[in-house]
């Protein structure tokens, strides 16, 4: 292991235990105390519902900091990991830690997320702003992308924003059209155990969207001592935009100013469905 991983580690876990000594007058709920996981879609507010999560650290035993980060690709080489990862992941996480992922559900992966041992929450946004958002981030913002230079080849923000709506099936790695990228997160929406926020309502509707939030967790966790007004104060002061860059501009719709009547259409052909379906959209009438 490399010596930055074993410093980090050996960091974790002496805060983890401080954590621990700091609340040991707090009892342990029925069952011990759960791990905290944010699922999220790539660029839909993962950095954010991190910030919140960890947010519990100052009233419980929770890490102060993220345990590690599961994504079901690469970022560098675009390759997807074996779902056999994501199990071997899941597994690695113990009692308080507070971990974020990119994580399909699959059946097993699913199995394990709503058993006791954890305290879910899945994360999405429009669609639409998605695909504006993984443009920027993909030309401006992460060098080491796979597809960076290949946006970067691209002559406008038109050509980009078409590739991030229907993928590159050429590309020799998979990068499937928008629709076919969200659908293995789909079966998330379908668990009562997994908490589903929209990134909008913590734009236009933040404090009651992490009273929801709180209430998730102690539906599990029912030994907490803080007010609930204090719980959701606390939340809502963990929150730092600056390390945040999808929540930073506060702005939602943002789609509007760059969708041409083309994007309009080609997206309707492949993900129309999946707005009306997460509840975007009445029909293809937009």
């Amino acid at each position: 292991m490399p010596i930055k991983s074993i410093l980090r580690l050996f960091v974790y876990t002496l805060e983890k235990e401080f954590q621990r000594l700091r609340f040991a007058s707090l009892p342990a709920p029925q069952g011990g105390w759960p791990v905290l996981l944010g699922i999220s879609f790539p660029k839909s507010g993962t950095h954010l519902l991190d910030q919140i999560l960890l947010g519990f650290s100052r009233v419980a035993p929770f890490a102060r900091r993220l345990h590690s980060f599961y994504a079901e690709y690469e970022g560098a080489s675009g390759r997807k990991r074996a779902p056999e990862q994501a199990l071997a992941w899941l597994d690695s996480l113990h009692s308080r830690d507070v971990a974020s992922a990119h994580l399909f559900a699959r059946p097993a992966a699913v199995a394990r997320v709503i058993s006791p041992s954890f305290v879910p929450y899945f994360i999405f946004r429009d669609p639409r702003d998605v695909a504006v958002s993984h443009v920027f981030y993909v030309t401006e913002m992460e060098p080491g992308h796979v597809h960076h230079d290949y946006y970067r080849s691209l002559t406008s923000f038109d050509e980009r924003l078409r590739v991030s709506i229907l993928g590159r099936p050429d590309a020799g790695v998979e990068f499937p059209n928008l629709a076919e990228r969200f659908d293995p997160y789909l079966g998330w929406l379908e668990q009562d155990e997994v908490m589903k926020i929209r990134f909008e309502e913590l734009v236009h509707d933040r404090r009651a969207t992490l009273g929801r939030i709180a209430e998730h967790l102690l539906r599990r966790v029912n030994t907490l001592q803080t007010p609930r007004e204090l719980l959701i104060e606390t939340l809502e002061t963990s929150i730092n935009p600056k390390k945040s860059p999808t929540f930073r501009s506060g702005k939602t719709g943002e789609w509007k100013k760059y969708f041409t009547p083309e994007h309009k259409r080609i997206f309707k052909d492949v993900a129309g469905d999946l707005l009306i379906r997460l509840g975007y959209e009445q029909g293809h009438d937009w």
